[in-house]
């Protein structure tokens, strides 16, 4: 036993990390901290594993089946939270009422109104609407002008010919922290 541990565990547990990072190597979209996560979860894996050991094969392969094992179930039970998550999440620029020409953004009150600070009276910097509005794409511009206009989403993209994605992503852009921050 003593053999197998120190096998395992000299130089920093490197021999048991990499065995983590192959069997990790087949999944993607890990940050440092989920490989961490997955370093700390094949310490407990290879104490169990150890107490099970039976002789019977050799303790790597041994091993290995319940690395992968415990990780393959770990990822999926993460997978499911996130599959969980997005099925409970809601887009704010999604039609509601039987029209569609209203958005669920359209529904909440907010005291920040981007039309009234880009065209109303009680803008006092044109200079920084000017950078604002030279960051947007022309398609985003010409949804800010319509929505200034007090026109509701479904006829916007009834008049310029748009879907909801492209409509959803001008909205997104001329909302983006990058391209607002500039009126603060």
């Amino acid at each position: 036993m003593e053999k197998i541990l120190y096998a395992y565990y000299a130089d920093n547990a490197k021999k048991l990390h990499g065995i983590v990072d192959r069997i990790l190597s087949g999944f993607g979209g890990l940050t440092d901290k989920d490989t961490h996560d997955f370093y700390s979860l094949a310490n407990e894996v290879f104490t169990k594993a150890l107490k099970r050991y039976d002789n019977s094969q050799p303790f790597d392969a041994f091993l290995y089946s319940c690395l992968f094992n415990k990780i393959k179930t770990e990822m999926t039970r993460r997978n499911t939270q996130k599959r969980r998550a997005d099925r409970m999440s809601l887009s704010i620029d999604m039609p509601v009422g039987d029209d569609e020409t209203l958005t669920l953004g359209d529904t909440i009150t907010d005291s920040f109104d981007i039309e009234k600070e880009i065209f109303g009276e009680e803008n006092k910097s044109s200079s920084k609407i000017e950078k604002y509005l030279d960051r947007l794409s022309k398609r985003q511009q010409r949804v800010v002008r319509l929505l200034a206009a007090s026109y509701k989403a479904g006829e916007i993209r009834d008049m310029l010919n748009i879907t909801q994605k492209e409509y959803a992503d001008a909205l997104r852009g001329i909302r983006s922290y990058e391209n607002i921050s500039v009126l603060f």
